[in-house]
């Protein structure tokens, strides 16, 4: 997954909940060195009891924001659509280089 070309990640779950799952993976697949390189990690827990939906959402350089509703998508979902526009946003930085 191309991870220097996003700004902001909010992830907002309840970790006990089973649609929590897409939420919780992207996190993981992230590298440890993402803070790092500029990148704003925001989670905030829902209670257990919660009826707000779980959701991700990502903000990259050229301002486009993806929402996902993690009950309606699956890891592989998200990680496609976010690889997608990555390499978009790759191959635009390599014509201009």
């Amino acid at each position: 997954m191309i991870t220097k070309f996003m700004t902001e990640i909010t992830a907002k779950f309840n970790p006990f909940s089973a649609c929590a799952k897409p939420a919780r993976l992207f996190l993981t697949f992230l590298p440890p060195n993402a803070r790092a390189s500029g990148t704003s990690i925001t989670t905030s827990l829902l209670p257990r009891d919660s009826a707000e939906p779980s959701s991700l959402k990502v903000k990259f350089k050229d301002g486009k924001e993806l929402n996902f509703d993690c009950g309606k998508i699956n890891i592989k979902g998200v990680v496609e659509e976010v690889d997608r526009h990555s390499r978009k946003l790759q191959k635009a930085a390599d014509l201009t280089d």
